[in-house]
C-alpha cells in the first residue's frame, strides 16, 4: 500500500491530511512456469497488462495527491522509495504548479511526528536563508 502525509504549514500551526492508496509494488508474477524468456510471449503480455494497471491506479493516486496540494506555494518531498520521483514528474507536468517544488529528498522511513518535524525544520530554514 502506498500512502503520503501531506504536511500543511499555516501562521505557526499544521494540518496532516494522510492520502492512502491500495496501489502495491510493480506486480510480479512468482510462479516459474510464468516465467518471461522469449518463448513466453503470453507471460510477457501478462505482465505487460500488469504492469499498465499498476501504472494506471498509480496515476489516479498522484492526481488526487496533486489535487490536494492546488494551493500550496511550495512542495517539499521526500521519503524511501522511488514513488517520490514518479509523483515529482507528475507535479511538473502541470503548469499551474511550476517552480513550486522546493526539494526532493530520499530519507529512511519516517513516523508521523518525525515527518511533521521535518517539514517544519526544513521550511524554518528555507525562511532564515531568505532573511
Amino acid at each position: 500500500m502506498k500512502k503520503l502525509l501531506l504536511v500543511s504549514l499555516m501562521r505557526g500551526s499544521h494540518k496532516v491530511i494522510h492520502v492512502e492508496s491500495d496501489v502495491e509494488g510493480h506486480f510480479r508474477l512468482k510462479d516459474d512456469s510464468q516465467s518471461i524468456n522469449p518463448s513466453n510471449l503470453q507471460g510477457n503480455t501478462i505482465e505487460s497488462k500488469m504492469d499498465s494497471r499498476y501504472r494506471k491506479y498509480l496515476n489516479i493516486y498522484f492526481q488526487q495527491i496533486i489535487n490536494l496540494l492546488k494551493e500550496a506555494k511550495r512542495i517539499f518531498i521526500f521519503g524511501p522509495g522511488e514513488a517520490k520521483i514518479e509523483l515529482k514528474k507528475m507535479i511538473e507536468k502541470n503548469k499551474l504548479f511550476s517552480n513550486k517544488i522546493s526539494d526532493i529528498e530520499t530519507t529512511d522511513k519516517l513516523t508521523e511526528p518525525q515527518i511533521v518535524a521535518k517539514v517544519k525544520k526544513y521550511f524554518e530554514q528555507k525562511q532564515e536563508i531568505k532573511k
